[in-house]
């Protein structure tokens, strides 16, 4: 887990960097994904197949599954924007249920 609201990214932008091509990556924000993910983090992200973690915005629940460095991109994704209008939980939106199927990969 990694604090980003709280902490420096450089943490985060080291694991994403050392995890091994061709691997699965599943990532879930909690509480704030956006203020304070730097822009490095986000496009290791976005290289990963992430198409939203670009426009995150304050508060925004998202939960993400993709891969490192394959030909054909993996990418399922639940994204729910935080809205005081619509917010389920005062300041905070619904939670997020995904479920599908993560293909296997052969090298």
């Amino acid at each position: 887990m990694f604090m980003v609201y709280v902490s420096e990214t450089q943490p985060l932008v080291d694991f994403l960097r050392s995890i091994k091509n061709g691997s699965t990556v599943l990532m879930a924000s909690y509480d704030e994904p956006a203020t304070k993910l730097s822009e490095e983090a986000r496009n290791l992200i976005a290289e990963m197949g992430s198409t939203y973690v670009k426009s995150l915005g304050f508060r925004d629940n998202w939960v993400f599954v993709g891969a490192k460095a394959l030909p054909v991109k993996l990418c399922l994704f639940q994204h729910i924007k935080n809205n005081d209008k619509t917010n389920v939980y005062e300041n905070w939106p619904e939670i997020i249920d995904m479920d599908g199927c993560i293909p296997k990969h052969m090298e």
